[in-house]
Parts: C-alpha cells; structure tokens; sequence
C-alpha cells in the first residue's frame, strides 16, 4: 500500500514521491538523507539530495507548518529575504494508522552559513559589524514588510557573504505575524525578543569550544543591535521638516536613502505657513536600490552589498571608457560594455572545479579586492587579468565550497 499523506508543493521541484511518509522523519533510512552544517532547531529538521539540490524537511504540527508555508510565500512575493519555500505535506500516518506531524519542505539555500561556522573556518572580516549591519538590516526589511518575527534570533536566520560583508535570510517564521502595517510597540517588541536571543545564543558560543572574539561581548552586542536598528529604522521612515526656500533637500533625502539601498515609491508632502514636511510611509519604501540598478544594466541578480561593488566598479569603468573614446555612453551601453569586457572574462577564467566555491558576484568582488593588493605591493594597477590568475593560484584554490556545507550538525 502506499503510504498516506497530502502533498501541497510549488511546482518546477521534485514530486518527492520516494520519500517514506508514513514514518517519522527522526527515523527516515534514505539513501537521498545528507548530512548538512545548520543550527540548532526545536524540531526534527533532516535534508534530502534531488540531483544535486538539497532540501530541509522540518517536522512540526499540521496548523503551525501550513501556516509557516503560507507566510514564507507571501514574504518570498514581497521580496523580503528569506529560505525558499517548496511544500508543506499533512494527512501523514503509520502504517496502523496513528496520525503523523506535517513537514514542511523548502529549498537549502546555496552557500549559505550558520551562525555559529562564520565564528570557525574562512573568517569574515570585522565580524561584529558585519554580523549587525545584516541582522538589522533583515530585521528592519521585515518590519516595513509588516511582518512581526517574533522569535528573531541566530539560529533563525543564515547568512551570506555579500561583497565582504554579510546579507541575512529569516529561516523559520513559525512564530511570525504578517499585518498591514505593525505599530511601535510590536516593532519593539520584536528587537527587545531579537536582543535577548542574541545574547543568550553568544553566551552559548564563548562557552563552547569555539569561543567568541574578543570584540564580541554578548551584552554589548545585544545593546549594540537595539541602537543600530533604532537609527536604521529612524533614517528609513522619518519625517523631516524642511523651509519654504529648501526644497532641494527633498532630493538629499531620496539620495541618501538611496546610497543606505532603499527607495521610495511614493511620497507625501503637508505644507504650512513655516514650510513642509515631507512624510514617508513605512511601506513605501523598498529595499534593493542597487541590485535592480544592476539588473537593468546588465541583467546580473546579485545581494545588495555585491550590486553595489559591482556599479562602483562599472562606473570607474564606463569613466575610463568615456576619456578613451572621447565621448558619452548611455547607460545601458556601459553596462553591456562592462559586462562584455570586465566581468565577463573575469568570471570565465575561474576554472571550472572551482567555480562553485563562492557565488560569481562574490568571487568578483574578492578579485577586485585582490587586485587593489596587487597593485599597491607593485606600485602599479596589475590589471585585471593578471589578478585574476594570482586570486585563483592563491586565494581562491585554498577556499572551502560553501555551496553546500554538507558535515555533521554543528553541536551546542
């Protein structure tokens, strides 16, 4: 007979048909179970291989895994950050007929890091802030999406390199709300449950064999992501006031939100008899400035932090190009230039074995770095080409792959 259970699945994945759905997933003997790098979950949580693409499959009771199905789609069409989510399977039992929990199903998110591997391995530069930009980051994102976390926290969330930083992807929204629009005390609410998790899971790593650096404090860190998304959320969504004869701080103001990569799809402007105030409503305004600029210039999708490497390099570019050839070149031609002569060949060098180390977009940020080194110990620009070949030879061939982080769980 074959085994029981309901299968609601987004299409373009695997029908998962082979899976043995009538025994409980701690107990799965599989030949597509693989062990994966993660953190630590409240529930039974195992991956499965389909042609190389990993999935997790997370056990929990049938309402919470429909619900947390639902929530992680509408969040993916917001385009707010977070793992993508392939299916939810209920109506699970035994073979005698004892009801089963639901699991849920979403798709392993390629080169993505734990919490607690980014304290080991391949270091990631000025870890303390790193580490808070992008949770803050992902936390105000949610926040003008009107979602409510309320259980934000490490090991709820994986991070990415981005362009030497870190981008962050909410994994589990078992807990979360998603309304019009949160009010102040639920946005607090929600940082104050952020900071103490964050805190307590930091003490988890400077007591365990790990350890933590020495400019990571739990406590100031805890304190420290209270006041960076204060002032995040403050510059995103303020008011400002501003004189009848001062309206070019208008456009100051959409450029600096702009240079923090954000945009602004609508406004509101109340004059008075001592000026006007310019109102952003917290919806409005949408993450992702420079990753659709690079995408309508080149037709790359990258993280944030990379398309903003990526145009920073493109505009030296297309400067150079224009003093060469002694005239203006629209947009979208220095784009397709860039991409043609510059990151193109670039990318393509990279040997076949070792491209999937790190995502393109990072490899090239790291080649651009790499290159400045180069020229500085020369006393030159070694150009790219060559930069190329010492990254590879050097760097890049002594870099674990982070594609798939596929070791024993991460222990507490």
């Amino acid at each position: 007979m074959p085994a029981r259970f309901q299968l609601v699945a987004r299409t373009a994945n695997p029908s998962f048909l082979d899976l043995p759905w009538d025994v409980p997933l701690e107990e799965w003997d599989s030949d597509r179970i693989v062990e994966v790098v993660r953190g630590i979950s409240r529930h039974v949580v195992r991956f499965v291989n389909y042609d190389g693409t990993l999935y997790a499959l997370k056990e929990l009771a049938r309402r919470p895994a429909v619900r947390e199905y639902r929530l992680l789609r509408q969040l993916a069409d917001e385009s707010v950050p977070v793992v993508p989510v392939v299916g939810v399977v209920t109506e699970r039992a035994l073979e005698d007929g004892e009801e089963l929990d639901a699991i849920l199903i979403t798709r392993h998110l390629q080169y993505s890091l734990p919490y607690r591997v980014l304290f080991t391995g391949r270091g990631v530069p000025d870890l303390r802030n790193r580490l808070l930009d992008a949770l803050v980051e992902l936390l105000v994102r949610l926040h003008l999406a009107g979602f409510f976390w309320g259980d934000c926290s490490l090991s709820n969330t994986l991070f990415l390199r981005d362009a030497g930083g870190l981008s962050a992807h909410l994994v589990d929204a078992e807990t979360g709300e998603l309304r019009p629009r949160l009010s102040d005390g639920q946005r607090l609410h929600d940082i104050s449950i952020a900071e103490e998790n964050v805190i307590g899971e930091l003490l988890d790593v400077e007591a365990s064999d790990v350890g933590l650096p020495p400019d990571l404090d739990p406590e100031e860190i805890g304190s420290e992501l209270v006041q960076r998304y204060e002032w995040l959320w403050t510059e995103v969504t303020r008011d400002e006031l501003f004189g009848l004869d001062e309206s070019y701080r208008i456009d100051d103001r959409l450029r600096r939100l702009n240079e923090l990569g954000y945009d602004v799809e609508e406004l509101e402007l109340v004059g008075g008899a001592d000026g006007y105030r310019l109102r952003l409503e917290p919806h409005v305004v949408e993450p992702g400035h420079h990753r659709r600029r690079l995408l309508v210039l080149t037709g790359l999708d990258v993280q944030e932090n990379q398309a903003r490497r990526l145009l920073n390099d493109l505009c030296s570019f297309r400067a150079k190009l224009e003093q060469e050839e002694g005239m203006h070149l629209p947009d979208q031609v220095a784009g397709y230039r860039w991409l043609l002569e510059v990151y193109e060949p670039a990318v393509s060098a990279i040997p076949e074995d070792m491209r999937d180390k790190l995502q393109l977009a990072e490899v090239f940020h790291e080649i651009l770095d790499h290159r400045w080194h180069l020229s500085e110990e020369a006393g030159f620009d070694v150009g790219l080409e060559l930069a190329v070949i010492s990254y590879v030879d050097n760097v890049l061939r002594l870099v674990p792959n982070e594609r798939k982080l596929l070791a024993q769980p991460i222990e507490s």
